[in-house]
């Protein structure tokens, strides 16, 4: 067949087909144009085929560049020649001009390009077969290293994709995997050209680009951060231009993609209100995607995208959609229970926000899952932010409505304040105040005493009640439970209310003593101070009584300060007040502004008087005279003498749990130092000393010695 054509074409335009000048190769390629064109006419196709045969074996695949070029555009002059026949010899033609794109040599490169722009401006949408090959090849010309390759290939590129819009015969179904293989390219030049091709097949109306977004819209947004401002832009655009897609199409199938994809690009998360918008109901199967993506981006650091986040969460929020008609309030929730562990304040406020409306909208629906999010809920009680605790607040307050919620809470709470001491001290109060506003002080504070009472560590009951109390005294929230305690000897609802404070506040002295002050039992508050032992007056009961004595000159007090005007009423007021001050030492701040205080009290001159110069026998005096007490006549209302009792028995427990873990203490270094010394016991006392380490004290008697030894 070589020798068939070699007959065919003359050897003197081979000969110029290979020169190095481009006007030799160029004429010979118009010859065998001529000849093809000829052999066309008089339906020779077999030596058509050998004269392809011979371009391509002598010359496109020959080790010289000269032939190799020659080759190229001999093969791009049989092609025009062939005209509206080229189609059938298609096969012949592209495969050495593709396999040419590969040439070390740029301008074999260049010359492919050359000739397969003019093959398919011939054979136009005939080589969309080949489309394929001929895309991958474009591909890699596109970031080729010579310029003038790079100019060629897109001339080229430009043909293809005229050829490709106008033809039917293109697969898209085809071409994504090929597309998909190289969206994660990280050359400029090559995500140029992809860029471009999928802006281009986008624009062809019987092409839906749109229904293959997933496959590439990772590489898109991948772009949105390439260094070249171009590339930003071009990737951008159409990014854009998608999104303008899914918000025509009527039935906002592809919602879902847009969620997924949401947090990579600002003209998504920009554009996700109007989605909503337009969306309305028909966003309530995408309810929780969506809030699930909006609720990250209410902290973006890009302030625009955090404008629209919350412009976005509350169109979300107004949308009232029924739990019958597929509103999934348990994805809603879960969605609200994970921001609760957002890094960012502002994320958790709207999270917490969106656990109010669900409770207010659906309450009985969101208790259904509470098992789910009430732990969480509980433990958001603990945050850094006083506005997230103050938020979950509201959202418990809501919730414990029903008795056994409430009664949940506040366990919850005491039992984190047991474990977490500085909490207690940081946030207890902003805490209970909250609680107290939202559901009524006289139910929270009866509701932690009754608890309390029951606490089985006494040391964290004391602290527990010593904190409530400071609240109980300084908090303007409290203000209408202290009006009703000071009425506890003269009201039912007051006496209730002081004897349930009264069966957990007599864990701690101090706390017992400033409740009686504000209910006024002044005889059963020096009753109290006069019960008090040896082992009850240490450090901590005097830091509580400095606390207590300076509240004493505050607003709070100011009734019980103005009684001080009349000591015959109030005696036992006095008294009280007299008897703390003896246990002040004398150099204590508050030994002082109590004694001032006491020094301003007048004394009528008809109270009998052992010495002028000494107030406290004046006091005696008038506390021997009870018909003088104006506490006596309510005290039938309450049984003092019995809470007294109480009071003296739990102190006695105290006392008792003090000594015990003084005992524990003191055995435990017994124990070290029996292991310490052993070897110098004798046999039979470690025999003895074995079955005594499981009693403290008969070990502690036996061997707490040992120190000598």
């Amino acid at each position: 067949m070589a020798a068939d054509a070699l007959s065919i074409i003359p050897s003197a335009v081979l000969r110029n087909l290979s020169d190095k000048l481009y006007e030799k190769r160029k004429n010979a390629a118009l010859e065998i144009e001529g000849i093809v064109k000829q052999l066309a006419t008089a339906g020779e196709h077999e030596k058509i085929s050998a004269v392809i045969q011979l371009l391509t074996n002598d010359f496109t695949y020959s080790p010289q560049a000269n032939h190799r070029k020659g080759g190229l555009i001999g093969l791009a002059a049989v092609t025009v020649g062939l005209t509206s026949e080229a189609a059938q010899h298609l096969e012949q033609i592209v495969p050495p001009v593709l396999n040419s794109f590969l040439d070390q040599d740029s301008r074999v490169r260049y010359y492919a390009c050359e000739a397969l722009y003019n093959i398919a401006k011939v054979v136009r949408g005939d080589f969309i077969i080949y489309f394929n090959k001929i895309f991958d090849a474009l591909c890699k010309l596109s970031a080729d290293s010579d310029a003038n390759v790079q100019s060629a290939a897109h001339l080229l590129d430009r043909l293809v994709k005229d050829i490709v819009t106008e033809s039917d015969q293109f697969s898209i179904e085809e071409f994504i995997p090929l597309l998909r293989e190289r969206m994660n390219v990280l050359n400029p030049y090559v995500r140029q050209f992809l860029v471009g091709w999928i802006t281009v097949l986008d624009s062809v109306p019987d092409i839906d680009m749109l229904g293959f977004l997933p496959d590439f819209l990772d590489g898109l947004f991948n772009m949105l951060s390439d260094s070249s401002h171009e590339i930003r832009q071009q990737a951008d655009a159409a990014l854009s231009e998608f999104l303008q897609e899914i918000k025509n199409s009527p039935t906002l199938e592809y919602i879902g993609i847009l969620l997924e994809y949401l947090s990579y690009g600002l003209s998504f998360k920009v554009q996700i209100n109007e989605f909503v918008k337009l969306g309305g109901e028909q966003l309530v199967p995408y309810y929780a995607d969506i809030l699930g993506a909006i609720l990250p981006c209410i902290s973006d650091e890009e302030e625009k995208i955090r404008v629209v986040a919350r412009e976005t969460n509350e169109e979300l929020r107004a949308i009232k959609a029924d739990p019958t008609e597929g509103f999934d309030i348990g994805a809603i929730l879960s969605i609200a229970k994970r921001e609760l562990n957002s890094e960012h304040e502002a994320t958790r406020i709207e999270a917490l926000h969106w656990f109010s409306t669900l409770l207010a909208r659906y309450r009985v629906e969101f208790l259904a899952y509470l098992d789910d999010i009430f732990d969480p809920l509980l433990n958001a009680l603990s945050d850094p932010s006083d506005a997230v605790v103050l938020l979950v607040l509201e959202v418990h307050a809501c919730i414990a409505e029903e008795a056994h919620h409430f009664h949940h809470l506040v366990s919850y709470l005491i039992r984190t304040f047991h474990n977490n001491h500085v909490l207690l001290e940081k946030r207890g109060a902003l805490i209970v105040r909250r609680l107290c506003v939202l559901l009524g002080a006289e139910k929270v504070y009866r509701e932690f005493s009754t608890i309390l009472e029951s606490e089985v560590d006494l040391d964290f009951a004391s602290v527990m009640v010593q904190a409530l109390n400071l609240i109980l005294l300084t908090s303007t929230e409290l203000g209408e439970l202290r009006s009703l305690l000071k009425k506890s000897l003269v009201d039912s609802c007051g006496k209730d209310l002081f004897q349930s404070l009264y069966a957990s506040w007599r864990h701690s002295p101090m706390a017992t003593i400033s409740l009686c002050l504000l209910a006024q039992a002044y005889s059963h508050a020096s009753c109290v101070i006069q019960s008090l032992g040896e082992e009850d007056i240490n450090v901590k009961f005097l830091v509580q009584l400095d606390k207590l004595i300076r509240l004493l000159e505050t607003p709070v007090f100011a009734y019980l300060r103005l009684q001080l005007l009349e000591p015959g009423k109030h005696t036992w007021l006095l008294k009280t007040l007299y008897g703390l001050l003896m246990l002040l030492p004398q150099q204590s701040a508050a030994f002082k502004i109590l004694r001032t205080r006491l020094k301003t009290v007048p004394f009528s001159e008809n109270l009998r008087r052992t010495s002028s110069s000494n107030p406290y026998s004046q006091i005696l005096q008038v506390t021997e005279d009870g018909n003088r007490n104006q506490d006596t006549q309510n005290y039938s209302a309450i049984n003092f003498p019995s809470l007294l009792q109480q009071f003296e028995n739990m102190q006695q427990q105290h006392r008792l749990h003090l000594k015990n873990q003084l005992l524990s203490r003191k055995s435990a270094s017994a124990v070290a130092r029996y292991k310490d010394t052993k070897k110098h016991i004798p046999l039979h006392c470690q025999r003895l000393a074995g079955p005594l380490q499981e009693h403290p004290k008969a070990f502690h008697d036996a061997f707490g010695c040992l120190g000598s030894v």
